[in-house]
């Protein structure tokens, strides 16, 4: 079957899970289980902060706040894209239109291919790691083996909660685990797969640049000498339709994905620095490995989450200015002053960058990525005094 899209085929698998889908009945059935679901466990991490409100549990508590923030993002970004699904739709069908479009041309099915080829290793990988990140986050509780029979301690889950109802035997408390696991494994996939996601959006416009830069650097000497004026003008037309569709691209990809930017922003600095907490915290008590290995892959994840938002916006701007260089550097000097002179449009209209922003308020780049790490360490020596 050959490719039609830079997006992974596994993503098109899971839009129905996740509650975007063309079948309205899936569509409902995956949207109520996710609210209720999200919701249940919400009001179980209050409950839990309720009762273990003391100085003694404060671990346990960044530990609850953790998790809490953590079902906060799968939320945002779900909600996200229920809201925008109209727009992902679009995406998509430019996308297809895109692979249809170059599907005669080697040299601009070469870039984008090989862009599809880097987005199946992302959404691969993400997936991968964010299962084996569950794995390792939910080891310890399997192995423990607690005794549901023993009323001296309390039963340990694989997050911090406070059941609104009674476990009193072994196969129902089995069944709260494996439920639990399921529902963490389909969440953090769900977060992984919008990361990837975004990477191949960004990537499928880093393709359609590199496609426009080849274009723009077609236009030289031998070629316009040998070409008749109403040939570089359809050549100009074809550049500049180009460029307006990559930009309009571009802004819808940030229309999905600003306040999902502005969410994590917020919330991985607090995450990375509760994890380090955990982490740091951990080191000299008795469960130190089982807690290392509970939080060192969640620590990764969130790290590489904030990172892949931050790259993603450096990347786009990045890109924009390779689109500004390459006007320049065509032969636009050996064209009529008429048509070099809608040459100016591109410069002028490339300064004005391609970018990724968290609620329209911020950039998204690397330095905003060292921003988070840096709050994310102040933070981390504020809780280590409160310890």
């Amino acid at each position: 079957m050959t490719r039609k899209s830079t997006i992974n085929r596994t993503v098109f698998l899971l839009f129905p899970l996740f509650g975007v889908s063309s079948n309205r009945l899936c569509v409902t059935i995956s949207r109520v289980f996710w609210i209720v679901t999200l919701a249940f466990i919400k009001y179980c991490h209050f409950r839990y902060f309720l009762t273990h409100l003391t100085p003694e549990n404060f671990f346990n508590l960044i530990d609850c706040l953790s998790s809490f923030l953590a079902h906060v993002k799968v939320m945002a970004k779900v909600v996200a894209f229920w809201i925008n699904e109209q727009k992902l739709m679009e995406i998509l069908e430019l996308i297809t239109d895109d692979w249809t479009d170059f599907a005669n041309s080697d040299t601009s099915m070469r870039t984008i291919t090989r862009k599809a080829k880097t987005s199946a290793h992302i959404t691969n990988g993400m997936v991968i790691l964010h299962t084996t990140a569950i794995v390792a986050y939910c080891l310890g509780v399997i192995t423990a083996g607690a005794d549901v029979t023993n009323q001296t301690t309390e039963l340990p889950y694989f997050n911090k909660l406070d059941l609104p109802f009674s476990v009193t035997t072994q196969r129902m408390y089995r069944l709260v685990l494996m439920s639990e696991f399921l529902h963490l494994i389909l969440s953090n996939c769900l977060a992984g797969v919008v990361n990837a996601i975004l990477l191949s959006l960004v990537l499928h416009v880093g393709g359609q640049i590199e496609i426009l830069q080849c274009w723009l650097e077609q236009l030289t000497v031998k070629n316009i000498e040998n070409r008749e004026e109403q040939s570089i003008v359809i050549a100009i037309r074809k550049i500049i339709l180009k460029h307006q569709k990559i930009i309009n691209f571009t802004e819808m990809i940030e229309n999905i994905y600003t306040y999902i930017g502005l969410i994590l922003f917020v919330s991985n600095s607090m995450l990375i620095c509760s994890i380090g907490f955990l982490i740091v915290a951990a080191i000299g008590t008795d469960d130190a490995a089982e807690q290392i290995i509970k939080c060192v892959l969640f620590f990764t994840l969130t790290n590489l989450e904030a990172f892949i938002f931050c790259y993603a916006g450096e990347y786009l701007k990045t890109k924009s200015k390779a689109i500004e260089f390459a006007t320049y550097s065509c032969a636009w000097y050996n064209l009529k002053p008429k048509d070099s002179r809608v040459l100016l449009f591109i410069i002028s209209r490339s300064q004005k960058q391609l970018t990724l922003t968290a609620g329209k308020m911020m950039d998204l780049n690397l330095e905003s990525f060292a921003s988070i790490m840096n709050a994310s360490g102040s933070y981390l020596s504020v809780l280590l005094a409160m310890q």
